[in-house]
């Protein structure tokens, strides 16, 4: 069996973080923790309970792509793994998900990465936590990306030159694509993985979160022009095109402002079909999802437009945190 290893990435994570250690530790013959600038005790726990720790360099900008492979280096100074468990903070993993996994990467050398099922460990607490349920609600097979939680081959990892640290968000799914660029396998396999603590309470989090999602579709997209584009497209749309005719009707003529309405209808109702084939029928859960779907693109579009700003003044891609 190959040797398996994990790095861990978090921020203030508190109680999560240590969820997510305990969980972890038993099962890793290694584990490195990577801290981003906690002022809780999270450094402290994980140094009590046997993980390596890395604290980044406060002088360079924070991004969980630059944490990822710095715990990565860590990792890699103590033991030669195979394999390598990526978990955020935020997250407890499943017990028998490690196991699982890497014997699915024993089986298959062209597997570059192997993910499984997250899920939300408090959906109920708030529309928010519900959203990000669906949202991991993924099929599994090969795919093309996946998030931050994947057991990856080492080798695959140096293969690519891991993960792009000036990627603030999406760096998952920009490193997925070069990974499938030089011919690795991406496996989601029907398990288990882990359950996330999402701990958006409030509107102004969401709001963050989705902004950031914008930016992720604008960075890389920019760097992988074929990714991402039905998001670009959509967001444009309508999170820029159709507000702009929206006022113009509003403005000058009414007909427009009935047909930009009519726009939107159509695509809360496709949202709305959408939800219900991944298995959302509580109402009125499946009507406040599809909202927010629809609503989500103004914000997305805030992101893309922070993205191009801060390229044209070659200014730093710094992270946008939501909680």
């Amino acid at each position: 069996m190959s040797l398996v290893g994990a790095v861990v990435i978090g921020r203030n994570e508190g109680a999560r973080l240590k969820r997510c250690l305990t969980s972890l530790a038993p099962q890793v013959a290694h584990l490195v923790y990577v801290d981003s600038g906690s002022r809780d005790d999270s450094v402290a726990f994980a140094h009590s309970i046997g993980a390596r720790v890395v604290q980044l360099d406060t002088q360079t900008p924070f991004t969980a792509a630059r944490a990822r492979n710095e715990g990565f280096e860590a990792l890699m100074e103590i033991t030669d793994c195979e394999l390598v468990q990526f978990i955020d903070g935020d997250c407890g993993v499943e017990p028998d998900w490690i196991a699982k996994a890497s014997a699915q990467m024993n089986k298959d050398p062209a597997l570059g990465l192997v993910t499984g099922w997250r899920r939300e460990i408090y959906p109920d607490n708030s529309i928010y936590n519900a959203l990000c349920d669906v949202e991991w609600n993924r099929p599994v097979g090969l795919i093309k990306a996946c998030g931050g939680d994947m057991m990856v081959r080492a080798a695959a990892f140096d293969d690519v030159g891991g993960f792009d640290p000036t990627v603030i968000a999406a760096e998952d799914d920009e490193f997925c694509q070069r990974l499938t660029a030089a011919q690795w396998q991406l496996l989601r396999i029907p398990e288990n993985m882990t359950l996330h603590d999402a701990n958006m309470l409030h509107f102004g989090e969401w709001w963050k979160r989705a902004e950031r999602s914008g930016h992720g579709f604008a960075q890389v997209g920019d760097l992988h022009p074929r990714y991402f584009t039905r998001e670009r497209k959509r967001v444009l749309v309508f999170g820029a095109i159709l507000p702009a005719l929206a006022l113009l009707g509003l403005l000058f003529s009414g007909m427009l402002l009935l047909g930009v309405i009519l726009a939107y209808g159509l695509s809360y109702g496709r949202t709305l079909l959408g939800l219900k084939h991944e298995g959302v029928i509580e109402r009125p859960l499946l009507y406040q999802l599809a909202g927010l779907l629809s609503l989500s693109k103004l914000p997305n579009m805030l992101g893309m437009i922070r993205y191009y700003w801060r390229k044209r003044a070659g200014h730093a891609m710094r992270i946008i945190e939501y909680k």
